[in-house]
């Protein structure tokens, strides 16, 4: 495992490093995390789970769910023995937690009104959910069927089906204007490839990459030493920046939501 004191923990050398998309989103997490005391917290669809051990070395005590093999595989390497990861609810969940983490996970879940509501279940009275999905049916690209996407999210109707679960909503904001919105049609393009190459091999290909989405990063590591340069740092701490004092308006390509029990 390697720790960048900026784009937080990666495992070059089984293929996983962080996706420009993960750090702006990253950067938005740890910013309305800031202020909030250690807890027990449960990631659900965690993926390499990056996010979740930076937590956990924060101090918080962890616990991830991810149905994915493949993911869990790179969690474990990554995570040590720092976080407990499961492939299943765990009887013991119903009002355990403090935080509940869901990093573009809904929008993977055909019924996700009552994924919502199991959510909610596993939270303590005043525990506090953070999640994020794809913003704006209009920008359905190759990328979200390549990913195995249901849907993307309207704010009106995201915010409905979120009280209905029985949250409070505290904040949704809009992230990765302007980057995510330039370096999304590149990414289509390439999923748009790598589907017609796929279909002519599987047919469960919602599946496959329903499983693969979270750890996944041929495009990314290729041009991760870019990223990772003096010029690629300083280009996305700028975009942080702009995606913050964008935050209100509904132009990025991702919702990001803080709601509480």
């Amino acid at each position: 495992m390697e720790f960048h004191p900026l784009f937080g923990p990666s495992l070059s050398e089984k293929g996983w490093v962080p996706a420009p998309s993960f750090l702006l989103r990253r950067d938005r997490i740890l910013r309305q995390m800031a202020a909030c005391p250690p807890g027990t917290l449960l990631e659900v669809g965690c993926g390499a789970g990056s996010l979740v051990l930076e937590f956990a070395l924060r101090g918080y005590t962890c616990e991830a769910i991810e149905t994915s093999e493949p993911a869990l595989r790179v969690a474990h390497e990554l995570s040590g023995e720092r976080v407990r990861f499961h492939q299943e609810p765990q009887p013991d969940w119903r009002g355990r937690f403090d935080y509940l983490f869901a990093f573009e996970v809904l929008e993977h879940i055909e019924d996700d009104r009552n994924a919502l509501a199991q959510w909610h279940s596993w939270l303590r009275p005043g525990g506090m959910m953070l999640m994020s999905v794809p913003a704006h049916m209009r920008k359905w690209t190759a990328t979200d069927v390549w990913a195995g996407h249901y849907r993307r999210y309207e704010r009106e109707d995201l915010s409905a089906l979120i009280t209905q679960a029985g949250f409070a909503i505290d904040r949704i904001e809009s992230y990765g204007f302007p980057l995510a919105n330039i370096l999304s049609p590149l990414r289509s393009r390439a999923h748009a490839r790598d589907l017609r190459r796929r279909r002519s091999v599987r047919t469960d290909l919602r599946e496959h990459n329903n499983h693969m989405s979270g750890v996944q990063r041929n495009l990314e590591s290729r041009f991760y030493p870019i990223l990772a340069s003096f010029p690629g740092r300083w280009s996305m701490q700028i975009a942080c920046a702009l995606q913050g004092l964008a935050a209100g308006r509904d132009w990025g390509n991702g919702y990001l939501v803080t709601a509480r029990r």
